[in-house]
């Protein structure tokens, strides 16, 4: 039996209501797709901490725990592992949002999310980020 990866992801919202995606940088799995950012959860780390770790991470920027909501979540199989990935909703932070890993960033519609190259795991949240955001 695969082993099981629990990943964390989010989707930033601004006041706009577009949705922040990075582009997984080249070298990595899955590379030039599309993702909502988020991480591995660490052992002994809640979903809710790794995000606000992974954030800070990546994107240099502050989240406080009670700003992110659960949303949805993907369970994907893939050749060599199990992927579960809760989904949440941040529309407040303290900082910019700025690639502090040299990943591509990118404000979408939630709508225009279609019409990128995503990982099989992050395509079926767009419809639950489309009803919630129109």
């Amino acid at each position: 039996m695969p082993r099981l990866l629990l990943v964390v992801a989010v989707a930033l919202v601004d006041a706009d209501g577009r949705v922040l995606v990075s582009e997984r940088p080249a070298g990595k799995q899955l590379a030039g797709l599309w993702e909502f950012p988020g991480g591995k959860v660490e052992p002994g780390e809640r979903p809710e901490e790794t995000l606000i770790r992974e954030l800070a991470e990546e994107l240099g920027i502050t989240v406080e725990e009670p700003c992110l909501a659960p949303l949805t979540f993907a369970s994907h199989a893939y050749p060599d592992f199990h992927l579960l990935m809760p989904l949440y909703v941040c529309r407040r932070w303290t900082g910019t949002p700025r690639s502090l890993e040299g990943q591509a960033l990118k404000w979408v519609r939630p709508k225009a999310l279609r019409d990128l190259a995503m990982p099989p795991a992050d395509s079926p949240l767009i419809p639950f980020l489309i009803d919630l955001l129109g």
